[in-house]
């Protein structure tokens, strides 16, 4: 496992580690270090990303929405592919947002959905933006559509 000094933790009723081991299908570049602690803690990683997973059983923490992992997505193909493969069996959001079946929320995030809505001209963005709220998974197609007016 890599040494980075944030490490997000994420907190399962159970489940656990079937949820490490389907990250670490949907990403390429995956690595799981196993289950430690008599099967309570969770070490992988994800695009060089560490995660840690607690089953630590049903108590009053939930997963929610407050806190989501954001996958920044080259173009739609990429896109698509995290949307469907993340979504399967969980439910879809506004804006790019997702519940996995496991319960963690994610965030799919095209490359030019920051472009787009960072433009210095405020009327473009502002139309790249309108288009955005009105969507569930992000189009890349339709947001540069609308940016170019």
């Amino acid at each position: 496992m890599s040494a980075h000094k944030i490490t997000p933790c994420l907190w399962f009723e159970d489940r656990a580690e079937e949820a490490m081991k389907f990250y670490a299908t949907v990403f390429k570049q995956s690595k799981i270090d196993g289950m430690k602690f008599n099967g309570m803690v969770g070490l992988f990683e994800l695009e060089g990303q560490p995660i840690m997973i607690l089953q630590g059983g049903p108590q009053n923490w939930k997963l929610n929405e407050a806190f989501s992992l954001s996958v920044n997505c080259n173009d739609q193909a990429e896109t698509d592919y995290y949307w469907d493969k993340l979504g399967e069996g969980g439910s879809y959001s506004q804006c790019g947002w997702l519940k996995d079946k496991f319960g963690v929320s994610w965030q799919i995030v095209p490359e030019a959905f920051p472009r787009l809505l960072n433009d210095p001209d405020k009327e473009r963005s502002g139309r790249a933006f309108q288009a955005m709220i009105k969507m569930q998974k992000l189009d890349v197609a339709a947001l540069e559509a609308a940016f170019n007016g």
